[in-house]
Parts: structure tokens; sequence; C-alpha cells
């Protein structure tokens, strides 16, 4: 059940959540897309499971029952190299600060989709080494090569900017995926705490010329007011 255009492979998720609607909710999409996922609903269990499994990627909530879950961050590191993803409700810099210096990999704020912690695990995971997988994205006649850096419609290659090319590469990434403005931001912009709607209004204008598409006539990029943007296959 993987859209078409996902690059993603099969890793080892651990899931330390307490909350078990959360946590089976997360494991059914992130298996969905082609994860092994096992889960553990208090502290000392998911540093068991952290360090002594065959596991790709920890995801970690703050809040568990019988640890801090920055508690659980430093055991975890202090035996282990294995890539960390932080769940916090917290979207404040001292909190996101705090995280990376007790060795946390990246961070999640919730509430989140199951498709915008997989972006993330594929993240960390590309940072790592731990991931193998082809650099070429196909979303109907459209091509990005995310290690040469260049993208095609019909064979044809495209002349863009550096930033067009990010933005075009992080919808190609997410097909199908409704993306807002603010993840664009933050994951394009790198301005996680916000930034001018307008940037990525004139990026997207300009994205569409080169796809030869208007607003009015999306092919690829469709837009829903107050929502975000995705990118599809024209058929779609």
């Amino acid at each position: 059940m993987r859209l078409p255009g996902t690059v993603a492979p099969m890793a080892a998720v651990l899931l330390i959540e307490d909350d078990q609607r959360i946590r089976e909710s997360l494991a059914r999409g992130l298996a969905a897309r082609g994860h092994n996922v096992s889960s553990a609903a208090a502290g000392m269990d998911g540093v068991e499971q952290a360090v002594t499994g065959d596991i790709a990627v920890v995801v970690l909530d703050l809040g568990l029952p019988d640890l801090d879950g920055g508690s659980v961050l430093q055991m975890i590191r202090s035996v282990s190299e294995v890539p960390v993803i932080v769940a916090t409700a917290r979207d404040d810099e001292a909190e996101i600060v705090r995280l990376f210096d007790a060795g946390a990999d990246d961070y999640v704020v919730k509430p989140f989709s199951a498709d915008h912690l997989e972006a993330r695990i594929r993240a960390v995971l590309r940072r790592s080494g731990r991931l193998e997988e082809s650099s070429v994205i196909t979303v109907g006649e459209l091509e990005v090569d995310l290690d040469s850096h260049e993208a095609r419609l019909a064979g044809k290659s495209l002349d863009l900017t550096g930033k067009e090319f990010d933005l075009l590469a992080y919808l190609a990434q997410r097909p199908g995926t409704m993306v807002g403005k603010r993840e664009l931001l933050a994951e394009v912009w790198r301005q996680p705490y916000g930034g001018a709607d307008k940037t990525v209004d004139v990026h997207l204008s300009w994205l569409r010329k080169k796809l030869g598409e208007r607003a009015a006539e999306p092919r690829y990029l469709h837009t829903k007011r107050g929502v975000g943007v995705k990118l599809v296959p024209p058929e779609q």
C-alpha cells in the first residue's frame, strides 16, 4: 500500500509511546508504508528494545508513565547510536535545543501524521547512512533525481533554481499528500517558527510555469486554499 513515487524502503522502527490509540494508529500507518514496526508503552521497555533489538530508528514520546522521555533518550544514547526522533507537544526553541543537546536526531511536534513521521524517518536514515534507496522519484512523466539535483519532464531537463528543486523534491517524496505551507517553510526553507506564506506562493507560481501549467488548470501541482499543496500524476 505505497503511493506511486514514494521511495521509502522497509526499516525496523521502534515506537515508544504510552497512548495506545496513537501508538496503534502510527504503527498501522508505518506498516502500511512498508516498515517493520515494534512498540513499547513505557520507557524502560523501550530502552531495552532499542539497545538489544535490530532497530533502525526510534520514535520517542516524551510523556511516558515510568520515566521522563529525556531520561530515556539519554539512556539510549549512552549505549547506542541508533537514530532517535523525539515526539514533543512543545514547539519552542529552548525545548528543541535541549532535545538536540541530549542526543536527538530529529523531532516532530504533536499532532503529526504517519506521512509526516515517515518523511522524518527517511531523513534521519539518509543522514545516518542507513538508507539505501533509488535517488530517482517518478511521478507521471516527471522525474526528480535527488542525487544529481536534477528534474526532467517528459525527458526534458527543467531549469530550476536550488529552492525550486528543493520544493519539488519535497512534494515528490509525498505524492498525493496535501502539504501545508507551515511544513514547507519548516522543511524546505528551514524556518521552523514560521515565515512568509507569500514565499511559498511565489515559488509555487514559478514552479508551475516551468512545469507548463497554470493554477487555474493544474496538472501536477494542486492547491487547496487554507490547506496546502500536493503533487500528483496528471491522470489523478
